[in-house]
């Protein structure tokens, strides 16, 4: 335990750094002056009026030749104060500033400050120990226990400062508690940064490179100070300490924030209520954090809620997410996550966004292992139901819908938009691929516009990929078809007797096909077993193999047609012809999510061989890139579009000949009509529940609280969109 020493008077203010680590003729305020900007007409020494007056006001000073203030002065806004060391103070004057319902004067009271610098008509009262701090001007302080900064502040980065031992460096232990995907955290990550930095740890050369990257994107020179932007407002606070907050950031009843960056701007200012504890981490812009929230060792993106006692531990959050009551440790998570419940926990997960987690869920129990060494990998719209159990380790496809169950063994689900259940009766896992194009279109069809509605951000730094139908999605359905024409033919042959173990999966695939797309009745009428979907010797059961294949050719001929028709559509000098020319004839397969963004493999390769070699060597260069990516995305999505509605015609050709496309118009028609009428019936059903009603005395009350379901707003959007794709095809 360290003791309490008594040391000279003096040292309350000088060396704040150790004289050893200033370099180069430099003085313990050359940094404090590189952060402050002199107002205009300079600074002063007080005049012995002033002092005098100061000193009748009841404060006192290690040297009054210390104090430094501006031309406007007002000694009578000054009380009850001990200032220590240098403190510069801007203008004061008889004003009063006011934030909602608090009116505070201009000024400095019943405070002790230490080695400060104090921007125009800002407020300071009871701050009972404010050291090394540079205010901005307009803010007010008012009722703060501990408000300092040590010479070695790291602010929330992953660094060290010179002298330090590597042992203090602050780092994030992403998807695995072991640490064997440990990343550095550092101002301006994103959750791209964060992923690219924990996945592709084999990749040695690359840790280096971020490592020394991130290293470099802070100095390692010590003695900068603490600072508190302009309009800023913090009250009622214990312990602020070593914390870097942006402008118009309101604190109010916070607990204890120490090593942080709070970043805030006008346009999007950061909020943060009472109990709070944040301690070693980066919070984005635009945050909200209230009600007893504690997160140690964490990056939050811009545009996420923390409430009501949430625990975030080891985890990086992405833009746009919101997690309350429960408790989340050592995570990566992108853009678009929702964790309402107390009793939800999430563990050493990667999660693809736009997610939710129902109450109860508990993701990585981890009792099936006595290591810390599992993980969670889920795609983008993963939603584990209520009171839902999920080992380490496990991974799921794109929009899988986990079913209410305890899971007792660890899952590999590879077929998209997927209902899993736990069948424990018959002791069965069941797996209907295409649930949600099936079953619940209302959700699956409000999904891009919920989530694009949501993205309040200013600055959209991290690029994000709301379309439910993207590379991503298709490619994994178009895996889905394959693997679900293979099952199909070894059912059939199995049912037939002339199954052979040793038969090629192209083969099977082949049969398989053929039964799905010309003898559906016989396909549906077949035990279709899943495979490598489950640690167990159990049956994996694919309900609804057969309407599952269609839909997921439904999906892809969409997709395919929505996205051409829209670059036709803005490029009217482009006609099919010359599009078909423009595109190559190998589809790309791989797509790698990227924090939010999708890139296809040879652009992550190109990325990461870069950085290796000093051709990106900081992280503003490396996010220019991820633009760059982004601006040339479209055109990458149209020619995977095109060339995956290609491969739904293989057999018939390698290119998109008239006859095929006109095909797949009339299709897209018929498929966006169904997507109309779907809406409104599985929106329907929630009108039609006899339960639901019951709660009504009648049917005007129901109405009242509910609505008409033809005025329900996305009921109408879809139907205007309707229209116009229509339109846009004719």
């Amino acid at each position: 335990m360290d003791k309490v020493t008594i040391l000279p008077y003096d040292r309350i203010y000088k060396n704040f750094i150790d004289p050893k680590y200033l370099h180069d003729g430099h003085d313990e305020h050359y940094y404090r002056n590189r952060q402050v900007k002199s107002p205009d007409g300079g600074w002063r020494h007080l005049r012995s009026d002033e002092i005098e007056q100061l000193v009748l006001n009841n404060n006192t000073a290690s040297n009054w030749d210390d104090i430094w203030v501006t031309n406007e002065f007002d000694t009578s806004m000054v009380r009850n104060n001990r200032f220590f060391g240098m403190v510069r103070i801007g203008r004061v004057r008889k004003e009063i500033l006011q934030y909602h319902d608090l009116h505070v004067p201009v000024g400095i009271t019943d405070s002790s400050i230490i080695s400060c610098d104090i921007g125009d008509d800002a407020a300071i009262h009871d701050v009972h120990y404010m050291a090394n701090y540079i205010i901005g001007e307009r803010s007010i302080l008012f009722n703060i226990q501990e408000l300092s900064t040590t010479d070695h502040s790291k602010f929330g980065n992953g660094v060290v400062k010179e002298g330090e031992p590597e042992d203090v460096r602050v780092c994030l232990e992403v998807m695995n508690e072991n640490g064997g995907r440990s990343i550095l955290p550092f101002d301006g990550m994103i959750t791209a940064d964060a992923y690219l930095w924990a996945k592709y740890v084999d990749d040695t050369r690359l840790q280096e490179r971020l490592k020394e990257i991130t290293q470099k994107h802070i100095s390692n020179h010590r003695g900068f100070y603490g600072t508190i932007g302009e309009s800023c407002v913090i009250k009622n606070c214990w312990i602020l300490k070593d914390a870097k907050i942006g402008p118009h950031c309101y604190i109010k009843g916070a607990s204890k924030l120490k090593n942080v960056t709070i970043n805030s701007s006008e346009e999007e200012p950061t909020q943060i209520g009472e109990g709070v504890i944040l301690v070693n981490g980066i919070t984005g812009y635009g945050c909200h954090i209230f009600y007893s929230v504690t997160a140690t060792r964490f990056v939050l993106g811009d545009n996420c809620n923390l409430k009501y006692g949430a625990r975030l531990i080891h985890s990086v959050l992405g833009d746009n997410s919101t997690i309350s009551c429960c408790e989340v440790l050592n995570n990566l998570i992108f853009p678009s996550h929702e964790q309402h419940h107390n009793n939800s926990f999430l563990i050493s997960a990667c999660v693809m966004g736009q997610s939710n987690m129902a109450a109860g869920a508990t993701m990585g129990s981890n009792h099936n292992s006595r290591a810390t060494d599992g993980e969670i990998v889920a795609g983008r719209g993963f939603w584990p139901g209520l009171c839902t159990s999920v080992k380490h380790s496990s991974k799921f496809a794109s929009f899988t819908l986990l079913a209410k169950s305890d899971f007792p063994h660890e899952l590999n689900i590879k077929l998209p938009f997927s209902l899993v259940n736990n069948n424990a009766k018959a002791n069965e896992l069941e797996v209907m691929p295409a649930y949600w194009w099936m079953y619940n279109m209302y959700a699956i069809a409000r999904n891009t516009s919920k989530y694009q509605s949501r993205d309040k951000r200013k600055r959209k730094i991290q690029n994000i990929e709301f379309e439910t139908f993207a590379p991503d999605t298709m490619e994994e359905a178009i895996e889905a078809r394959k693997l679900l024409e293979g099952w199909t033919g070894k059912a059939y042959l199995l049912k037939q007797g002339n199954f052979d173990p040793n038969m090629d999966f192209k083969e099977l695939r082949k049969i398989g096909k053929q039964l799905l797309d010309n003898e559906p009745e016989t396909a549906k009428s077949l035990e279709v077993l899943g495979e490598g979907m489950e640690c167990g010797h159990r049956k994996v059961r694919i309900l609804k193999a057969c309407q599952a294949y269609h839909a997921y050719g439904d999906m892809i001929t969409y997709y395919a047609v929505n996205n051409i028709t829209r670059f036709l559509r803005d490029n009217p000098s482009f006609t099919l012809e010359e599009l078909c020319k423009e595109i190559e004839s190998k589809r790309q397969r791989e797509w790698i999510n990227l924090g939010g963004q999708l890139m296809n493999g040879d652009e992550i390769d190109r990325l990461i061989h870069d950085i290796n070699y000093g051709i990106l060597d900081n992280w503003d260069a490396i996010h220019h890139r991820y633009d760059e990516i982004w601006r040339s995305y479209p055109m990458e999505k149209l020619r995977h579009a095109y060339l995956s509605l290609v491969f739904l015609h293989k057999e018939e050709t390698d290119t998109l000949t008239p006859e095929i496309w006109n095909k797949a118009k009339n299709d897209a028609k018929r498929i966006q009509q169904y997507i109309c009428d779907q809406v409104y019936i599985t929106r329907k059903k929630d009108y039609d529940n006899e339960f639901r009603n019951a709660t009504f005395r009648n049917e005007a009350e129901k109405i009242a609280v509910v609505g008409e379901i033809d005025e329900v707003s996305f009921v109408k959007q879809i139907r205007k969109e309707t229209e116009e794709f229509i339109s846009r095809l004719d």
